[in-house]
């Protein structure tokens, strides 16, 4: 993916306002034996840009110049609500020298897999990106995983993942980290209170107000009252 670059003079927090009020982003290029060139580009180009996979994931061909330098994009600064990148830095890439780079998970098939189809489960992607060494020329743009086959009981991890030659995996310490999680769907349940009063509802009012007399024929008994007491005597 190729974009174009132009020499920036100035820099500071006045300059790159002054910079962003023109339509052009504030950013900087480094890395490699040269030395950090500060740089600005077209914001509405990098708009467009920056919404592409491809353009975090892939390494890029700036053209500055005249020239043409392969890059990375290291770093974007965004405003907090507008719509507006702030800063964007980019590093340069050396044909020897080996990179970390996040690279994204094409997932597919799992609507046809025994866990899903058969096993009533949930498949869930914990994670959208995996962190890759390799030279750049065995860069990938995206990693595809074929989900078809996953089963119950069964989380796909990372060492699962067929990587292309030249790349390994990184992960930070942790031995073989969880890339898509298989969770049974638990059947609902029904509330016991809820059947006993469906299947017992209450007795209907008889005429006139009574309440219907209970199923075994038998009155209830009637409340005693207490007997009148005698006038006192004079």
């Amino acid at each position: 993916m190729k974009f174009t670059a132009f020499e920036r003079a100035k820099q500071g927090t006045g300059a790159s306002r002054r910079l962003r009020i023109t339509g052009r982003t504030p950013g900087i290029v480094y890395g490699g034996t040269g030395q950090p060139q500060l740089i600005e580009l077209d914001h509405n180009a990098l708009w467009h840009a920056i919404k592409k996979e491809a353009f975090h994931a892939s390494i890029l061909e700036m053209d500055l110049a005249g020239q043409t330098s392969k890059v990375l994009l290291r770093d974007l600064q965004m405003h907090p609500f507008k719509q507006l990148v702030l800063h964007i830095d980019f590093q340069r890439v050396e044909a020897n020298t080996k990179l970390h780079m996040k690279v994204p998970l094409h997932f597919s098939g799992e609507e046809n897999s025994p866990a899903v189809k058969l096993e009533n489960c949930l498949v869930t992607h914990v994670s959208s990106e995996i962190e890759v060494s390799c030279l750049p020329a065995d860069l990938p743009e995206f990693i595809a995983v074929d989900l078809s086959g996953i089963k119950k009981g069964s989380p796909l991890h990372v060492k699962d993942v067929v990587l292309p030659k030249g790349v390994t995996a990184v992960t930070h310490g942790k031995e073989n980290p969880v890339l898509v999680s298989v969770v049974s769907i638990a059947e609902e349940v029904p509330d016991p209170a809820a059947v006993v009063a469906t299947a017992a509802p209450a007795a209907p009012a008889g005429k006139g107000g009574k309440a219907a007399a209970p199923a075994d024929g038998k009155a209830a008994p009637a409340a005693k009252t207490p007997a009148a007491k005698a006038p006192a005597k004079k």
